[in-house]
């Protein structure tokens, strides 16, 4: 398997409750994230593993909805969200620790596609222009969760 992955923090000056209840507030995620166009929750309530949803967003000018769902939970401290697409397995793990006032938020992100040549070869031809494109949405949306957080 080829495997991809980016790695970003973001100190938040708010508390680890705080940022989770912002990081975990699905229902609301749209107003929150401002790269993301629409959610439609699947399955579950509130937050928990299993809970599953479609998030829609921008990318490369066109939208583009995938199904996520959660797959860890350690709450205030942790969490883990997956999708699958087109033969490649997307994981999601947020962290948060304390820091001073605030916590430092980190977001992992990793694409992991199957063993087939052709995918192998996608991954490489257009690999660096999509782990660009996820590292600038990663980026955005750890500043848009920090901004919601701050001002709550």
């Amino acid at each position: 398997m080829a495997s991809n992955e980016i790695r970003l923090t973001q100190h938040v000056a708010a508390s680890p409750a705080k940022v989770w209840a912002v990081l975990t507030d699905l229902d609301n995620a749209q107003q929150t994230l401002s790269g993301v166009s629409r959610v439609e929750r699947v399955s579950g309530e509130g937050y928990a593993a299993g809970t599953r949803w479609r998030e829609t967003r921008k990318m490369f000018g066109r939208e583009a909805t995938e199904e996520m769902w959660v797959a860890e939970v350690e709450p205030e401290r942790r969490t883990v969200v997956k999708a699958h697409s087109s033969g490649t397995d997307y994981t999601t793990a947020f962290t948060l620790v304390s820091a001073g006032e605030g916590t430092d938020l980190t977001m992992v992100f990793s694409a992991e596609t199957g063993s087939s040549l052709l995918l192998k070869i996608m991954m490489k031809l257009f690999g660096g222009i999509g782990m660009k494109a996820t590292t600038k949405a990663m980026t955005q949306d750890l500043r848009d969760i920090a901004t919601r957080a701050e001002n709550n």
